[in-house]
């Protein structure tokens, strides 16, 4: 069987401004990155933005597993199947972050051949948004500490700054840091620390934005620590907002690549769902809306965590909720989940699925609360048999939910032909009424009860003596009305990454919040969850490399 990369570099693109061309787009109104590569500029978003919406469908999973789920996969197959029936279908997704590619998760481009193209590009440096955005939190960290080394008139406590550093890589070894050792000339040493790039709040403003003016707005909005009178301080109060939205001017423009079958794809933001809230930038899936009949988007890891955030933070920035709901599942993942070892996993096995089913199960319950209408995508691997397949379809139809088998890995667009059949079926003859999980006006504790209790299936909250304060802090700043992003691990609806399946009467911990003001969320840590992921023992990278022709190797 052919590697993803091999698929894709035998692949002919198509010069991206005929990808362009098919959905309205002319030459004029995209800024190139070489011939297959494109953003899009406001003066062309803004023509378009008096057109109506097309129809928005959000594609999520259950909780990961090592098994695979192939969400992206489905995502994009899905999108090259709407097209293969002559719906006018565009894609929306994720930038890939370098540190999950040299990592062990891999890249975000999908995969077979249900791909988007170049995913060299893109799973690398792309069109260097990872770095603009790098620069601006770096920019910003550099401006906040000079401040305090040439005098300090905000009256910033340098043992409250809460604004860290970041660098696109998985490092642990840059989670706690002291800066500004080597005497008075060097700075004022203080504790600080790095997070993944798109951990950055400055990640989420950018893919939450609405325009250039919102931007910096949110911007100057950004927390970056608290006085010795424990005020807060702003980016604003430093005039930095300016400088930063400088350096992201570029990077806030969508960019358009294409599929293999040369699908039309905005690939914009790429904040993580399990510590950010996971979902393509506003600007590209509003821009996707309005250019075509179908936009099939994603949300990171789990319909816990990125569907979620998808439902309660992206919608409401969006201003449009999803029409229909497809949660992709695999045999292989239901199976890990009902105690079978990775190991086990190409044999057949009934019992351990019906046992698993129970994650998915949940799923299903928590996305239709939404009153969504939902689909279930069962994404093919070799290794089933036919009676698992059967028995996982059998199983979501008990539950009143409709489940198509998609083999678009294997087979692209063809593969996905009755899914794609089913969504449009039920966008026609099922309506969306959104309802969210909570309102702004609850308190800070009904919200997160609210999603541990309804969506995690938890039985209560605990509380940190820090978190316990800093629900009254934020009370008192007036920032309780702000939605929750919660920060837990993806591979269980508990805190406890070990307890897979759909555990029940857990108790979830909140260690600490941080607010994220210009993102316009509350970020709660829960568990251990870290915001600078650590390297595997064999990083992916180790077995990468370029010939002397400059082609790549080993990505995936």
């Amino acid at each position: 069987m052919k590697s993803d990369l091999e698929i894709s570099q035998e692949t002919q693109l198509k010069p991206i401004i005929r990808v362009a061309d098919s959905i309205g787009i002319n030459e004029d109104d995209l800024e190139l990155y070489g011939k297959y590569k494109a953003k899009i500029n406001f003066t062309t978003m803004k023509n378009f933005s008096k057109k109506e919406d097309g129809r928005l469908v959000l594609v999520t999973s259950i909780n990961p597993t090592p098994a695979g789920e192939g969400k992206s996969t489905v995502t994009v197959g899905l999108g090259d199947a709407l097209n293969q029936l002559d719906k006018k279908a565009v894609i929306a997704l994720r930038e890939p972050s370098l540190g999950p590619v040299m990592g062990i998760k891999g890249g975000a481009t999908g995969g077979g051949y249900a791909q988007v193209l170049p995913m060299e590009d893109i799973n690398l440096h792309f069109t260097g948004d990872m770095h603009a955005i790098t620069s601006a939190n770096n920019a910003l960290s550099a401006l906040l500490d000079n401040h305090i080394h040439q005098g300090n008139e905000l009256g910033i406590d340098p043992r409250r700054v809460i604004w860290k550093r970041v660098v696109d890589l998985n490092d642990r070894a840059l989670r706690n840091v002291i800066v500004g050792l080597g005497g008075p000339i060097q700075g004022v040493p203080r504790e600080d620390g790095f997070d993944i790039t798109v951990a950055s709040e400055i990640m989420a403003i950018l893919c939450l934005a609405a325009d250039l003016d919102d931007l910096k707005a949110r911007l100057a909005r950004i927390v970056i620590g608290y006085t010795y009178d424990r005020r807060p301080v702003t980016a604003g109060d430093l005039k930095a907002e300016g400088s930063l939205a400088l350096l992201l001017k570029d990077a806030i423009k969508p960019n358009l690549v294409q599929t293999i079958y040369g699908t039309p794809a905005f690939i914009h933001g790429g904040p993580f769902a399990n510590i950010a809230h996971g979902c393509n930038s506003v600007l590209a899936t509003k821009t996707a809306l309005k250019i075509a009949d179908y936009v099939v988007t994603e949300a990171g890891f789990g319909a816990d965590l990125g569907g979620e955030k998808f439902l309660d933070i992206k919608v409401p920035n969006l201003q449009k909720a999803p029409d229909t709901i497809v949660i992709v599942a695999t045999v292989r993942a239901l199976k890990m989940h009902g105690g079978l070892d990775k190991a086990e996993l190409q044999t057949e096995n009934l019992e351990a699925l019906h046992k698993g089913f129970a994650n998915l199960k949940r799923h299903i319950r928590n996305m239709r609360s939404y009153k969504i209408p939902v689909i279930v995508a069962i994404n093919e691997f070799v290794t089933d048999t036919e009676a698992e397949l059967e028995l996982l379809k059998e199983l979501c139809e008990k539950e009143g939910v409709i489940a198509k088998r998609a083999s678009v890995w294997e087979n692209g667009a063809e593969g996905g032909v009755e899914l794609a059949k089913a969504v449009v079926e039920l966008i026609d003859t099922k309506d969306a009424n959104y309802v969210p999980l909570y309102q702004s006006s609850d308190s800070i504790k009904s919200k997160v009860n609210a999603v541990v209790q309804k969506i995690y299936g938890g039985k209560e909250v605990s509380f940190s003596k820090k978190a316990e304060n800093q629900i009254l802090e934020f009370e008192k700043n007036g920032w309780s009305d702000l939605p929750i992003c919660m920060a837990k691990t993806q591979y269980s609806f508990s805190d406890d990454p070990t307890l897979l399946g759909a555990p029940e009467d857990f108790t979830i911990t909140i260690r600490e919040f941080v607010p994220k003001l210009g993102a316009g969320f509350l970020v709660a840590l829960t568990g251990d969850v870290m915001t600078m992921p650590g390297l595997p023992k064999k990083p992916a990278a180790l077995n990468m490399n370029v010939t002397n022709k400059g082609e790549v190797v080993g990505l995936f």
